[in-house]
């Protein structure tokens, strides 16, 4: 089975394939693509995959715009922590619609699935694929432990401002400008925080919508953030990840 991959999160993109290649060792990733336009180009450029598995937030947009302006034929799996996407997944040749983070047995159903039928699930009745939606809850962090000396204290997420890395550990930062290591990875809060009110705005800092205090132009399309309470670092978003950041603000 020849598979294409759109993430753009390497260590999701990592984590993905190794899922699939535990569930079918047989499977031949081709490509793993991060962007709308890496994509098209290599649809234009290659034969189709047997599957594609696609993230539907890329750096440069969603993935629906790939679907839009080139022809898919062979099925898909969706992946995203946004459920409000789900209807208009299934308008696509799609299989399967996981949310994040995801689960070695639901992509392996996904895969019995796309094996026992090979048909679009684009058939399928909106209401029956309503209720399927809500079973697929995701449990997203809602604190997280620090240590003050020899004390433990639990954090509330909505307490905090925004993480950020340094010197290879994390820490996050309260709304009242109090600062405490944590033992998770930027990649790993990722997963573990609730997409509506946290952004990865790039490779160090992921931050609440409320602490976005400032947007400034900076060159080449990027953007400058100032954020609340302020930290003595340029934070920068991509020209890449800016257009994805805007629409999150916006949302």
């Amino acid at each position: 089975m020849k598979v294409v991959v759109f993430e753009d999160e390497k260590l999701a993109s990592e984590r993905l394939i190794q899922l699939l290649q535990s569930i079918r060792p047989d499977a031949e990733v081709l490509a793993s693509m991060k962007s709308v336009e890496a994509a098209l180009l290599w649809l234009e450029n290659n034969e189709q995959p047997d599957l594609i598995i696609s993230d539907i937030q890329l750096l440069d947009g969603t993935s629906f715009e790939i679907f839009e302006q080139h022809k898919i034929e062979c099925p898909v799996i969706f992946t995203t922590a946004f459920d409000e996407y789900a209807i208009k997944a299934f308008e696509v040749n799609s299989i399967a619609y996981l949310l994040k983070p995801i689960q070695k047995e639901k992509l392996e159903v996904a895969l019995s699935k796309l094996q026992a039928q090979q048909s679009s699930a684009s058939s399928l009745d909106i209401d029956s694929i309503r209720e399927m939606l809500k079973s697929e809850t995701v449990e997203y962090k809602s604190r997280f432990l620090v240590k003050l000396g020899q004390r433990i204290r639990a954090i509330p997420v909505e307490k905090i401002a925004y993480f950020y890395s340094q010197d290879k550990l994390t820490f996050l930062v309260t709304f009242e400008n109090q600062k405490y290591p944590i033992d998770q990875t930027l990649e790993e809060l990722d997963a573990l925080l609730n997409p509506k009110n946290y952004f990865r705005v790039n490779r160090k800092f992921l931050v609440h919508f409320d602490a976005v205090a400032d947007i400034h132009p900076y060159f080449k399309g990027r953007v400058k953030l100032g954020l609340e309470p302020q930290i003595d670092e340029d934070i920068v978003v991509s020209s890449e990840k800016t257009p994805v950041f805007k629409q999150w603000l916006d949302s």
